[in-house]
């Protein structure tokens, strides 16, 4: 066995993370590392591998250069951004033409070449920039905007996952402003919102007769957003059967109108948002195994409100400054008794449900200049 790779293996006492897209590559440093103490976990990606640092006891990361769906240097400073305690280790080319390491020689090769980006002791984090439209600074936000930003100019498939009233759409159209298609159009369909009997002639069209009703041909949604971004909100609903339909255009990037035996090659980004555990929906046969890891690729989870509390009196005042713009009157502000109110409560319909208190509150506070904690009832409490 490699002493150099026993040592890490040693130093680090619990998991070892692999991430490379070369089967032959994780392979061989899973067998050097398979009778050291530790777990040794091996992905082939970055969004994968993210997502094992967040479930799983991991000290070091070894990351191979050839990571396709994220820039190997990115995706070392995101995981020192969110686990500093992990040590990252970036793998490089054993010569300056070599298109691959020799196996046997592997682990000394990468271990004697490698560099770790980053201290691991505390070095202090830059804010990233929050994604057009959203407000936000705390951690958890902060991670979402580093995610988005990361995945924005790849053509990779991106699954937002989180509570109604979170901010999905907010996310996706974000990552489009920020990518390469961002003069291209931006579609959302509402999966849950289209009936299943019309939903298969929204997504991929259809020509003049194919059903009752049909009087003329029309392109679909998929093939609407050719040069952007198609967003399938609520993709948890979509019936076995359209999930079956989509696949094809997923893998292939092909859709076929109803009525018609043209395929056509589109050119269209995908994005999917859900608020349903698509894993559990996986375990009851509601959703594709096939069809959920093609979505999630590149998986971005939304945090509740309730989770991120820094975040609520900045986006309270924001949309209470915005409606006192919209209806050209002077600034108004919460008070500290209304203000712990906000602070104190649950929120469990999210940003959502918070926009349409202070829009509430708004309007009970008619003249007055600030927001009192009388201002802040809801209907039902009301009553």
């Amino acid at each position: 066995m490699s002493a150099a790779v026993t040592a890490f293996a040693a130093e680090t006492g619990t998991g070892v993370l692999i991430v490379s897209p070369r089967e032959v590559f994780r392979k061989q440093i899973l067998r050097e590392l398979e009778n050291t103490t530790g777990e040794a976990l091996a992905v082939a990606g970055g969004a994968e591998a993210l997502m094992h640092l967040d479930a799983n006891s991991v000290r070091t990361a070894f990351l191979d250069r050839q990571i396709e769906d994220l820039d190997v240097d990115e995706l070392a400073a995101t995981i020192q951004a969110r686990h500093p305690h992990v040590r990252v280790i970036v793998a490089e080319r054993e010569g300056a033409t070599g298109h691959e390491f020799a196996c046997e020689r592997l682990p000394e090769a990468w271990v004697n070449s490698t560099k770790t980006l980053l201290s691991a002791a505390g070095r202090p984090v830059t804010p990233i920039e929050s994604l057009p439209g959203m407000i936000g600074s705390s951690p958890r936000m902060q991670r979402v905007y580093r995610l988005a930003r990361l995945v924005a100019p790849r053509g990779t498939t991106v699954l937002i996952v989180g509570e109604t009233g979170t901010g999905k759409e907010l996310v996706a159209r974000g990552i489009h402003e920020l990518s390469r298609r961002s003069h291209g159009p931006f579609i959302v369909v509402n999966c849950a919102a289209i009936p299943e009997s019309l939903l298969e002639a929204e997504l991929f069209g259809f020509t003049r007769g194919a059903f009752t009703g049909a009087f003329q041909s029309r392109v679909g949604r998929i093939h609407a957003a050719h040069g952007g971004t198609l967003l399938l909100d609520e993709v948890g609903e979509l019936p076995l059967g359209m999930q079956a339909k989509l696949l094809r255009f997923v893998q292939e990037g092909e859709v076929q109108r109803l009525g018609s035996p043209d395929v056509f090659k589109v050119d269209t980004r995908l994005m999917a948002a859900t608020n349903a555990d698509l894993m559990q929906r996986m375990k009851e046969k509601q959703f594709r195994e096939d069809l959920y890891y093609r979505l999630a690729v590149f998986p971005i989870e939304l945090p509740p409100l309730r989770n991120r509390p820094e975040d609520i009196q900045p986006l309270a005042q924001e949309f209470l400054t915005s409606l006192c713009r919209q209806a050209n009157v002077k600034p108004k502000m919460f008070n500290v008794a209304a203000a712990g109110i906000l602070r104190r409560h649950s929120w469990s319909g999210n940003v959502r449900e918070l926009q349409h208190w202070i829009e509430r509150a708004f309007v009970l506070a008619e003249e007055k200049p600030e927001i009192e904690p009388e201002d802040l009832v809801m209907p039902s409490e009301a009553a």
